[in-house]
């Protein structure tokens, strides 16, 4: 068999998988299920490829790379567009989500001591956390009481200068401004150079007060996604003139957020303070320790750190440092260990891990032990108020048939999926569950009591990995006490395209029962996937086409390869038609990225002049309504309101002013953006310059998504090979786990 080979480009595509991103920047729409091509070679224009030969043909040992990005830019797709009989889908969600934050808000105030995230500090940490609170509690300057020893000397801020504006998070779907706020921005931004399209975003970020909050801080700019510090500084100069320079507190306050922002955007819910220093440094900010100072004292940032249990150390350097000698003296003093980093974050992660946290505590305290007969799943999950189960596509019936015996047991039961798609998977069993997003939306599954809680005695969450810590938080406050959560999936697809990474934190505090499936995923595709989640890129026996190598030389041609599978190869070969296969690729931009795909497939699909905002009835589309949630969809019509879109079952409007930001073209997507979807057929388009965005969860999430047939078209050389056998994607920093290991004792096993 002869091996695949491809030119790798000097450099990595624009926008390689960024993180939960939106914008221009981000957009992440799920991924969908890989359709079976296979007879591209019996055709005459079809690329050539080795019949038979399974994905792992092309075992090219890829460079290792840090994967793609994290947390997608922006959207999982979530295909539930339900929407209430009087609002739309995304208005409902953030109804909901302002309800539920104000009630967290409220739980929190209600707690008598400080939170137990600064219950253990110590030293210059317990320092730190001291600035925070006698800021917050106006008793104080926090540079009292900031790590640094001496502060280095600060430049002399001018005395006129305003005091510095700490931005309050942006709402994840903001109301459209009044046209005055909207008319006064305008006019600021044409002062400062700025483009005037800006107008709308600022003002839906900043408020009715947008155009006096930039003329006092000038920084604020970057409130909206996609502007750039140099940016925000020509038009803090532009305005401000000699008043202005990189030590303004103003612009080191700003920059201290937008850092911690964009961290967000790669899945961290927190960075350790010198990461933080660090980037302030690459913006030439002189002093990066008085300007950490400064967002402290501000209280735009908040300070952290756990210590590590006990556990972390090993079990036997554990109990070595707690036993005593042989003539019974007190024990030796253990050998201390890395001190714990100090981290920096902002307030909406904060809160969101925390009550997560507090959550999950809750529902392991409160859930009444019983004893259910029945698989290990079932037994686990009649003991426990909180189970973790994993395992690959197969085991999804698992949780399923747990959710039937709850049901048979008189309990109040509901299944919820990432993806609408999600749905379709479970077979009959699908008629009944809902998507997450519909759930918290209020769209879909049961009704709500007074004090907000859901009327459930047992939930189970599939696709657990897709869940992002702030709707995790938002899921589990809406539990009531009692209720047991089922929290399933498989822990090697990319995770969660928002901030956190909640299943893998929770599996690795150890705190709740966990549950290994051993039901193999079926079939070539099976064997293929669950290879690469060992770490090895297997040939596979491919009889029936399930799996078909596409072998490139350049990304031009695999743009042409795969508009040639797509429109004609896998519809007439395989029996997948065009709208039931969906392109994969690393990132959005780059010569073979989403742009690139999504426009030679739209002239070869669905031409047209792109009437609407770029867009034309027929045209597929994924859509991201809020942050951290793709809907996948198709263009039906345009008005004097908007675009009218059909997802899954149900029609949704994209207002006009919000088309450009929240819509793009769909036939392509990112991996981090098909997670938690399938499809029927998948092409995964690796191009030459995608060598430095591949991971071995990348791959396991790419070719993962296929059902039925996988083309892979590749331009990697040896790259895919060395990505699923070394790649492993950056860990995210985040601080569930500790606070999970602080207020849970680690189960008997």
């Amino acid at each position: 068999m002869t091996e695949p080979s491809g030119e790798t480009a000097p450099e990595a595509p624009e926008d390689v998988e960024p993180a939960a991103e939106e914008g221009e920047e981000a957009g992440a729409p799920q991924e969908p299920e890989a359709a079976e091509t296979g007879r591209e070679a019996e055709t005459a224009d079809a690329p050539a490829e080795e019949p038979g030969t399974p994905a792992g043909t092309a075992a090219e040992e890829p460079e290792p790379t840090d994967g793609a990005g994290a947390a997608q830019d922006g959207a999982a797709a979530s295909g539930d567009g339900a929407a209430a009989p009087e609002l739309s889908d995304a208005q409902a969600e953030l109804a909901a989500q302002r309800e539920l934050r104000a009630k967290i808000e409220a739980r929190k105030a209600e707690k008598a001591g400080p939170p137990a995230a600064g219950a253990k500090l110590s030293g210059t940490a317990a320092d730190l956390l001291a600035a925070v609170r006698a800021v917050e509690g106006g008793a104080a300057s926090g540079s009292t009481f900031f790590e640094a020893a001496e502060p280095a000397p600060r430049r002399t801020a001018p005395e006129a200068a305003p005091a510095v504006t700490v931005r309050p998070p942006v709402p994840a779907q903001a109301a459209a401004p009044a046209p005055g706020t909207t008319a006064a921005v305008r006019e600021v931004l044409a002062k400062g150079g700025a483009p005037e399209a800006l107008a709308g975003p600022v003002a839906a970020a900043l408020g009715e007060g947008a155009a006096q909050a930039l003329l006092d801080d000038p920084w604020q700019l970057l409130a909206v996604s996609g502007v750039r510090p140099e940016q925000a500084d020509g038009f803090a100069r532009a305005l401000l003139g000699a008043d202005c320079g990189p030590d303004d507190p103003r612009r080191t306050v700003a920059l201290t957020v937008w850092l911690l922002e964009r961290a967000a955007l790669q899945g961290h819910t927190a960075l350790e303070i010198g990461t933080v220093r660090a980037g302030l440094a690459g913006h030439a900010v002189p002093d990066p320790e008085s300007a950490v100072e400064e967002a402290v004292s501000a209280g735009a940032v908040l300070v952290f750190q756990e210590e590590e249990t006990p556990r972390d150390q090993g079990v036997e350097e554990a109990a070595a440092a707690e036993a005593p000698d042989e003539e019974g003296e007190e024990p030796a003093e253990a050998v201390a260990g890395p001190a714990a980093p100090v981290l920096l974050g902002l307030d909406r992660y904060a809160l969101a891990e925390e009550s997560l946290a507090d959550g999950l505590a809750r529902l392991v305290r409160t859930a009444t032990a019983d004893t259910w007969e029945g698989s290990e799943l079932e037994r686990a999950a009649g003991s426990h108020g909180l189970v973790l189960h994993t395992g690959g596509e197969a085991s999804r019936a698992e949780p399923v048939a747990l959710a039937a015996a709850g049901r048979e047991r008189g309990l109040r039961t509901l299944v919820a999926v990432h993806a609408d798609s999600g749905r379709r998977l479970l077979g009959p069993a699908g008629a009944d569950a809902v998507t997450v997003a519909a759930l918290l939306s209020g769209a879909a599954g049961p009704g709500r009591d007074e004090d907000g809680a859901f009327a459930l005695d047992l939930l189970v969450v599939l696709d657990a990995p897709q869940l992002d810590v702030e709707t995790a938080a938002m899921l589990v406050e809406s539990l009531p006490d009692g209720c047991r959560l089922v929290l399933s999936g498989d822990p090697e697809v990319l995770g969660a395209p928002g901030a956190g990474r909640v299943f893998a934190d929770v599996l690795a505090a150890r705190v709740c029962p966990r549950i290994a499936s051993r039901l193999p995923d079926p079939g070539p595709l099976g064997e293929l996937v669950s290879g690469i989640g060992v770490g090895e890129l297997n040939q596979v026996e491919a009889p029936g086409k399930e799996i078909v190598i596409v072998p490139v030389r350049d990304a031009g041609e695999a743009v042409h390869r795969t508009v040639q599978l797509v429109a004609d190869s896998v519809p007439r070969a395989i029996g997948v038609p065009s709208e039931q296969t969906q392109v994969v690729t690393v990132g959005h931009g780059g010569s073979a990225g989403t742009r690139a795909l999504n426009a030679a497939l739209k002239q070869r699909l669905n031409p047209g002049p792109g009437r609407f905002g770029g867009f034309d009835p027929g045209d597929r589309v994924a859509y991201a309504p809020v942050p951290g949630r793709t809907v996948t969809g198709t263009v039906l019509s345009a008005d004097a309101e908007g675009l009218r879109l059909r997802c899954g079952d149900a029609e949704l409007l994209v207002p006009k002013e919000r088309v450009e930001r929240e819509l793009r073209h769909g036939w392509a997507l990112t991996a981090h953006q098909a997670a938690g979807a399938r499809w029927p057929a998948v092409v995964a388009v690796l191009p030459g310059d995608a060598a430095g965005g591949l991971s071995r969860a990348w791959v396991y999430t790419a070719f993962g998504r296929a059902e039925r047939h996988l083309s892979v078209v590749h331009g990697v050389d040896q790259a895919l090979a060395r990505a699923v056998a070394e790649g492993v994607a950056p860990e995210r920093t985040t601080r569930l786990r500790p606070l999970l290991e602080a207020l849970l004792a680690v189960p008997e096993e």
